[in-house]
């Protein structure tokens, strides 16, 4: 039984993988940080109700783009296996399908998406991560990294402009039907989540103008479901297409 920590900067996502499928999904806030007596238990009450023992897990793999938190989670983790867990970084880049020409410069997220891309794929893709960031992944079909886009995620802009104004407020994430808002709320919506629809399908349509061809375009995150007009423009909406990847490079490095 496999145990995935994706630690994003909005949530540390623990992911269960046995007999071929991720069988349960956690999260917990990111920040602030906690001690690793906090994760722990987290983690225990988690696998007792869901009738799991720790001692079945034979392997961890962490993703983290957090640096505070890299050695907590080590420490947190070693325990449980007996032995470290496999930090995804780029000392073991050199081991993986996919290359990048700055391997110090590109989250570890992102290679894991570009990993689990590349490998359940294994042609051109553009894959579009829904989460604190938007990200545009653009892998080829010979598994270089042939570049990212970053923008701000949809929780990471309706924040920022409700943060920094006066008078209004916080807002569900739902898109109206109509793009014209006929109250506070429906206009910051409208504005910011029809905004983004518009901006995935211009950024999009530039990838594919750079690239000069059409490639299979791919969605993930938590957010992915939001913006669901954009699901014509998406070949598959994968919700684990991470943890996925982080299954793929524990296969890998460790397997060969």
């Amino acid at each position: 039984m496999l145990l995935a920590i994706d630690a994003g900067n909005t949530n540390i996502v623990f992911g269960v993988y046995k007999d071929g499928e991720w069988i349960h999904e956690w999260r917990f806030n990111t920040l602030p940080v906690k001690d690793k007596v906090e994760y722990e238990m987290f983690l225990r009450l988690n696998f007792l109700e869901a009738n799991l023992k720790l001692e079945d897990v034979d392997g961890i793999v962490i993703s983290s783009v957090v640096p505070q938190l890299n050695d907590i989670l080590s420490d947190f983790s070693r325990p449980l296996i007996n032995k470290e867990p496999l930090f995804i970084g780029p000392k073991i880049y050199d081991k993986l399908p996919v290359r990048t020409k700055r391997p110090y410069q590109i989250g570890t997220d992102l290679v894991s998406n570009a990993v689990a891309g590349y490998s359940l794929y294994k042609e051109d893709i553009i894959i579009v991560d829904f989460g604190t960031a938007l990200t545009f992944t653009i892998v080829g079909e010979d598994g270089l990294i042939q570049g990212v886009n970053i923008a701000p995620g949809l929780r990471t802009a309706i924040k920022a402009l409700v943060g920094n104004t006066a008078q209004l407020p916080e807002v569900p994430l739902e898109l109206p039907e109509s793009v014209l808002g006929a109250d506070t709320i429906h206009a910051i919506q409208s504005g910011v989540l029809w905004g983004y629809v518009s901006m995935v399908e211009g950024m999009l349509d530039k990838i594919h103008a750079e690239l000069g061809k059409k490639t299979k375009v791919v969605a993930t995150g938590g957010l992915s479901s939001v913006l669901h007009p954009l699901h014509k423009r998406f070949d598959e909406v994968k919700r684990h297409l991470t943890l996925d990847g982080l299954r793929l490079i524990h296969e890998i490095v460790n397997n060969g």
